[in-house]
């Protein structure tokens, strides 16, 4: 769609990669120095002009979110909710990014974009409060994007860890009992672009590469596509690795969404990290 599009969180992966993905077009791109989510009058001013707000602002470490919940709130809820509310009020569509961590990882199924949140960590808490305030007061044309998983080339990511352990060490132990599907931000940010230059109807899209894997898995497939040799990575246990923020054991989203409204959904995983490959994903690793 022609318009004036606002990407906030605009220097992490996901953001660089919508920055990239809507080259051509007229963007204001925001990290948290330029604009703190959490100041209404800032994100006010920010909004006022733009048709198009993609929310990528986010309090994304995990771990820290469980001592530090109210920090997380405030970016992951309130700021999520002064967007809305400024995208309501200047009559843009809104996008906003949330995460598979809004739900408890117990399913053997895929989630669907309609099954109930339970949240076990502080931050998933904080992303499904946002994902709520979104809703309630958000324009009618909101758009909430669940992703997981994420891997690209503006950050730091599983898959370029896994590269550089490869140079300081002769194995590594990875997970086996934890499924999801990892995800290229390039997929992610090229589907938002193209929902909204298709006008999908509004409402909650997983956007996540098809298929699903275990981080040992996943592991393997980066070794394998960086060159290395995969029998380098071990599986283990995730009680092997006790972190303060509980991690969802089963993460695989369902795309039913995408069907419905006529598009796709993204790729399967393994097809994505290949071209991820290609286009330099583990250059600066």
């Amino acid at each position: 769609m022609n318009g004036r599009y606002l990407v906030t969180g605009a220097s992490g992966m996901l953001g660089h990669d919508i920055q990239l993905a809507l080259t051509g077009r007229d963007v204001t791109a925001l990290d948290r120095r330029q604009l703190d989510v959490t100041d209404p009058d800032a994100v006010n001013l920010a909004v006022e002009g733009h048709d198009v707000v993609i929310n990528c602002a986010a309090y994304t470490k995990v771990d820290d979110a469980e001592e530090h919940e109210d920090a997380a709130l405030a970016i992951n809820a309130t700021g999520a909710a002064n967007l809305a509310e400024a995208a309501a009020n200047n009559g843009a569509k809104l996008v906003h990014i949330s995460t598979d961590y809004v739900f408890d990882g117990t399913a053997t199924t895929p989630y669907s974009e309609d099954a109930p949140t339970n949240p076990v960590s502080a931050y998933g808490r904080t992303k499904a409060e946002g994902e709520r305030l979104v809703l309630k007061y958000g324009p009618p044309s909101t758009y909430i994007v669940r992703t997981a998983w994420l891997y690209g080339a503006h950050g730091p990511n599983f898959a370029k860890t896994m590269v550089r352990l490869a140079r300081q060490t002769e194995t590594v132990n990875v997970v086996d009992d934890q499924l999801g599907q990892p995800t290229w931000t390039a997929d992610v940010a090229r589907q938002i672009v193209l929902a909204l230059d298709q006008n999908l109807s509004p409402g909650i899209y997983h956007a996540t590469n098809s298929g699903q894997a275990s981080w040992f898995e996943f592991a393997k497939a980066v070794f394998e596509v960086a060159g290395l040799d995969p029998n380098r990575v071990k599986p283990t246990t995730s009680d092997q690795f006790v972190r303060p923020a509980p991690r969802p054991a089963y993460s695989v989203l369902g795309h039913d969404h995408w069907n419905q409204a006529g598009l796709p959904p993204l790729r399967d995983w393994r097809l994505a990290l290949i071209e991820a490959s290609q286009r330099g994903l583990f250059d600066q690793a």
